[in-house]
């Protein structure tokens, strides 16, 4: 057992190692693995020499910790199962909005994240012309661009018209994504609803009220990340959400889908979902 945890701790500095030279020493969390290596060698270690004190150790202190670690491990298995089973979007079902969820952008130039993301936002631009696109992502740090800009000039080079894209620039997380991107949707609705309830008015017919009119949103975000955008969404009162996923980076995957397990927990205990 000692040797399987030893092994584990090396393969995460290895990981790590990995993550370094292709993404940089800058990859969000990446210090992650410096610290479960530590911990898994720890952990190695005391499971190694335990049998050499453990008639020391009160039988309740061991089931405790041995509870302990089930759980966490437990909690992990399953949050990373249920992301799994949000891989799979439904893309072609057709959507009256599609919020597109920024990513890091560096010197005005996207991530390979981010280009992922914007290559499904214009597949899907393409089977469903009537869509209005949200593109969301504020600045970052220094940047003196922001990411919902840099996303628009992308697809508008791709021939995505204009008028079909809207920019939410002020939202710094995945949390503010949703809320600000649906405070536009809402707007653009009451609008929008105004002016028809006018329309038919003037017609002499009765529009349908607000609480039986449904608008369908779509979401499009990294396929490890599709569990929270939707869950925080809803959370957020957008209930007729679907998820329509894009494609990781092979070499970051395991990274990110570790990173998200905790992204999700945190937004779980903060009541953000």
């Amino acid at each position: 057992m000692a040797s399987i945890f030893g092994s584990l701790a090396i393969f995460c500095l290895i990981y790590y190692g990995v993550i370094i030279v292709y993404s940089g020493i800058g990859t969000s969390m990446s210090v992650i693995w410096l610290i479960l290596a530590a911990l898994l060698a720890l952990i190695g270690v005391v499971v190694h020499f335990f049998p050499l004190f453990r008639h020391r150790v009160p039988i309740r202190l061991e089931v405790s910790a041995m509870t302990f670690f089930a759980a966490i491990f437990a909690i992990f298995i399953i949050v990373e199962l249920t992301m799994g089973f949000h891989f799979f979007s439904l893309e072609k079902q057709s959507t009256d909005y599609v919020v597109v969820l920024g990513y890091q952008v560096q010197n005005g130039k996207i991530s390979k994240t981010l280009e992922r993301r914007l290559d499904k936002a214009y597949e899907y631009a393409q089977v469903h012309p009537n869509t209005v696109f949200i593109l969301s992502g504020g600045k970052n740090g220094d940047e003196h661009v922001s990411e919902a800009e840099v996303m628009y000039e992308y697809l508008k080079k791709r021939g995505v018209p204009e008028y079909q894209m809207i920019k939410e620039e002020q939202s710094a997380s995945t949390y503010e994504n949703i809320i600000y991107s649906k405070m536009i949707i809402d707007e653009r609705e009451k609008a929008r609803r105004g002016w028809i309830r006018d329309l038919m008015s003037r017609s002499g017919y009765l529009s349908p009220p607000d609480e039986e009119v449904t608008i369908r949103v779509g979401i499009v975000t990294s396929n490890f990340h599709v569990l929270r955008a939707k869950s925080i969404a809803k959370h957020a009162g957008i209930q007729n959400v679907s998820g329509i996923a894009a494609k990781s980076d092979p070499i970051l995957f395991l990274h990110l889908c570790v990173r998200e397990c905790f992204a999700i927990l945190k937004d779980k205990f903060m009541g953000n979902m």
